[in-house]
Order: structure tokens, then sequence, then C-alpha cells
């Protein structure tokens, strides 16, 4: 073999290792879509592929676990990197569905904040669950607390609240009186249950709308048809910056939450969907996202890299978390199927 076919192979052989991905690739990232998801596009899926030759495709979801888990069940899964929940990653964990995370490869669990680092899931940002309204709608002043979202004497009008009774309830018994750092103690028990039921109860004749997907929030608000909606702080977030909407959040009472990427078990791309985590999950890639919708980064290293300007919007802002809660993904891995039994059969009532 002569010296120039060994310099040539030696060559292939070092661009074919140092490649972070095999050009020509492609995975597909499910998502919640929306102002979301156009964050991950800008700050991870464009520039991924534009510096890999990956190709990203993407789909949609709800947070129904039926289809997830489907897939792994019949060995017909075509999702590779998938944008969950708390809930959803210990259910799929204990249920054997979703991978176990490899934090050798995205710099050890310490490099990320408390609760971000799940055994089947990595969380990417800490967004809210807030309530918003359009201030121009409130000339003398709008709502300033949870309580006053379920006042409709003081602010009488329409509502929106999530069709899903996490948060929800949660919203019910604060504004009903409830610490936030007590609203687990009490929603464990029955009497606690009944009692978010209960409060659910004085305002159900003026939820309009019943949501489903995070880009109803703001569409309602700006379309008039609801006066409060609860929504994703991002959301909100992106009407204002982006649409020039008026909507003000109110932060009071606001659950405090994570989204993280898991993969399910026996993706044909596990090795390129490893690959895109890692990228994500380095600090000047993960802080661009908060550049795109005012959701915190979850590595220690990347929430310094996000500019000062935008950190007041922000769910770990100090002012915005006096009287927040953090969503118990414990509670609700024990809970959800129970309660959302519960509170369909309410809504049909």
């Amino acid at each position: 073999m002569n010296r120039i076919s060994i310099l040539l192979q030696t060559s292939m052989l070092c661009l074919a290792m140092s490649a972070p991905a095999l050009a020509g690739d492609t995975i597909t990232v499910t998502s919640w879509g929306g102002a979301y998801t156009k964050s991950q596009e800008k700050a991870f899926f464009g520039p991924y592929s534009k510096e890999t030759g990956v190709k990203i495709l993407q789909d949609e979801w709800d947070g129904s676990t039926a289809k997830l888990k489907g897939m792994v069940e019949t060995g017909q899964v075509t999702w590779d990197v998938v944008d969950v929940e708390p809930g959803h990653a210990l259910q799929g964990c204990d249920e054997g569905w979703l991978e176990e995370i490899d934090y050798s490869k995205l710099g050890g669990k310490e490099a990320f904040i408390d609760g971000a680092a799940m055994d089947c899931a990595a969380a990417t940002i800490v967004f809210g669950t807030i309530y918003a309204y359009d201030a121009s709608k409130f000339p003398n002043g709008g709502p300033t607390t949870m309580a006053d979202l379920f006042d409709t004497k003081k602010f009488p009008g329409p509502r929106a609240l999530r069709k899903a009774p996490k948060t929800t309830l949660e919203f019910a018994l604060i504004a009903d009186g409830v610490a936030p750092a007590k609203v687990y103690d009490v929603l464990g028990s029955p009497e606690g249950v009944d009692r978010a039921f209960k409060k659910l109860d004085s305002i159900k004749k003026d939820v309009k709308v019943w949501w489903t997907a995070g880009a109803q929030p703001p569409q309602l608000l700006a379309d008039g048809e609801v006066l409060m909606t609860t929504a994703w702080n991002g959301r909100i977030y992106d009407a204002v910056k982006n649409s020039g909407k008026n909507f003000k959040i109110v932060w009071d009472g606001q659950g405090m939450d994570f989204n993280l990427w898991a993969e399910p078990k026996g993706s044909p791309h596990k090795e390129a969907a490893d690959k895109f985590i890692a990228y994500t999950m380095t600090p000047d890639v993960m802080a661009r996202q908060s550049q795109y919708i005012s959701y915190g980064p979850t590595l220690k290293a990347a929430i310094a890299k996000v500019p000062a300007d935008i950190l007041p919007d922000l769910p770990t802002a100090p002012e915005n978390t006096k009287n927040a809660f953090v969503v118990s993904a414990e509670f609700w891995a024990d809970h959800d199927e129970e309660l959302t039994e519960r509170f369909n059969k309410w809504l049909a009532q």
C-alpha cells in the first residue's frame, strides 16, 4: 500500500471517529407544539442539523402515554426523542418503556439543578404554569392573586382552564386559602380532593374553554374569547414579545415544573438520539432557548449564560417564586389515573 493510500485511509478514519453523527441520519423528536417547539427549533433543531447534517423530523403529542407505550409494547417505535413531563419520566421508568439516561455523557447529575436529573429523563427547562389576562380589558387594574382567578364577582367574565387535574386542583386549593407549601399535604387526603373540586364547582359555569394544547391560551386571550386563562408562562411571553400583545402574567401561586428529554425503548436511532440530547445539554446551547421563550435552563453552568434582561421573565426569578410551588412528580405518578377519572366525570356532570 503506498503512502497516499495510507494517508487517505487514516484521514477517513479520523473523520468517522470525530463526526458527532452520521450525515444523512434522521431522528424524530416529539414535543408540544406552538411557541415552545419554535424555541426548540431555533435553539436546538436548526443549529444541530446545520452542524451535523442530521435531519430532524418533528411530531407533536398531548402528553397521553397510550401512543408512546403502545409503540414500545408493539416494537413499532417511530419517536426517538420525546419531550416529557416528570410524571411521564417516573411512569416510563417504573413500567420499563423509557431508556435510562447515561449521565456520564451529560456531565454528571451534579451538573443539573435539584430535581432536573431524573433516571429516565433529563430536564432542559423550568417552566411555570400560571394564569394570565389581557391588560387592555382591565383599565382599573387586573387580578393579582390566585384567588382572583376564582373570584367571578370581583372579576366577572369567561375563563379558560387546562383540561387536566394537574395544577388545576392545586390552583383551586391555593385560591381557597391553602399555602402553596402545604398543597400536596391537603391534596393527599380525600377531604382535600373534595375541597379542591368544591372550589372548582364555584367557577365551573364560568369556564368557557377547557384547553388541551399549549398554543390555545394566548389565542383565546387574543380573540377575546376569555377574560383570563391558565397557561404555560412561555406561551404568554411569546405572545407579548413576538406578537405585541398586552398580556399580563399573574405569578402568584405558580406551579413550577420541568420539561425533559426522554428516549422510548426500542428506537432504531438510539445512538443518534443520544448525540442530539448531549448536544442540547451543553451550557452554551441550552442557554439559547431562554432567548426564544421565557423558561429557565436546568444546567447550573447555563444559568449564568442567560442574558440579564431576560431573567425577570423567568419562572425562577426571585420575585416570581414568592408564593410558588414545585409540581410534585411523585404525587401525580401515584394519583394521576384516579384524579383524571374523577376530573373527567366531574366535567361531564
